[in-house]
């Protein structure tokens, strides 16, 4: 029976029972925190492999996106599965894939956020209703659906420090000056717990390219500005092709202070930021099984790299 459920909308709890179950249930699998929230909740990682090529995927930076969260979960339980049974995954031997590389996710980056997006949060409690306060200032953007943003008001995925002095300009410019359900800053790069730790953990697996998982759009930005990596657009053609997907460079305005941004120019490797599905954030889970079969081949050929190309 599987242990990661792709039926009901996930929450902190949720994610952090079902990590607990997969290593409990593969021992192969290993599991980390890497800081609590401001609220307490847990940002885990889950690893697997004890190859020399390290990958780094990561999901539900922003809240309302969370669907990306069960992708790297049930793609970590089948692989797990398939290195068990002596099976393949996407055509490719599980044996070979795990001897090769090492896969390392943060299936939740926004764990705080998540919940008040999926309902796990109640109504009157303290954090729904600060939360609440904010969004009250930003009548525009429905809550909590339009909710990205942790709950202290900050958009993880523009605390990077690439750029984020011109994502600052372009937000404020917005409108985006103070604690919002989306597009603020914060105060700093890496004033967030959660972005911190994303940004120490990459640091540590030093990896040789990441994914990070959002929607929507069925599109993939593989560049930053005029960094130049080698095989980058040769591998962002090949996830392309496997996944349905195009893609694309990023507009303007969404181009800074992004973890792939800071990915490629501290690390000068391939990092992607892959949006799935269609449609209005949050994506209805009527959906998954669709973008999980379009990033499948993803997941697997990012963990193997091309032969013959960088990255």
């Amino acid at each position: 029976m599987a242990i990661v459920r792709t039926d009901i909308p996930t929450t902190s709890r949720l994610c952090e029972e079902e990590i607990l179950a997969l290593v409990e249930r593969y021992p192969f699998l290993s599991t980390e925190v890497l800081t609590t929230t401001a609220y307490g909740r847990p940002v885990r990682a889950l690893t697997i492999g004890e190859g020399d090529r390290h990958v780094l995927y990561s999901a539900a930076h922003h809240a309302n996106e969370w669907i990306t969260t069960p992708v790297l979960l049930k793609f970590m339980e089948e692989l797990a599965q398939a290195v068990e049974s002596g099976g393949r995954i996407y055509g490719v031997p599980a044996a070979t894939l795990v001897k090769g590389s090492m896969i390392h996710t943060v299936p939740m980056v926004d764990p705080d956020g998540v919940d008040l997006v999926t309902g796990a949060i109640e109504t009157g409690t303290l954090s729904y209703e600060s939360a609440r306060r904010i969004a009250d200032r930003f009548p525009d953007i429905p809550f909590p659906d339009g909710w990205k943003a942790n709950l202290l008001g900050v958009d993880l995925n523009l605390q990077y420090p690439a750029g984020w002095l011109m994502a600052r300009e372009i937000k404020f410019s917005q409108g985006y000056t103070r604690p919002a359900p989306r597009d603020y800053v914060g105060r700093a790069p890496l004033s967030q717990r959660e972005s911190l730790a994303l940004a120490r953990y990459t640091e540590e697996v030093d990896p040789a390219l990441t994914l990070a998982y959002h929607t929507q759009g069925k599109v993939i930005f593989w560049q930053f500005q005029d960094y130049v990596v080698p095989g980058a657009e040769e591998l962002g053609r090949e996830f392309a092709r496997l996944s349905g997907y195009a893609l694309s460079n990023v507009p303007y305005e969404s181009s800074f202070a992004g973890y792939k941004d800071w990915f490629i120019q501290s690390f000068r490797r391939p990092g992607y930021t892959i949006e799935c599905g269609e449609g209005e954030n949050p994506l209805p889970l009527e959906q998954f099984d669709e973008i999980y079969r379009d990033n499948l081949g993803i997941l697997v050929t990012a963990a193997t790299g091309l032969p013959g190309i960088p990255g």
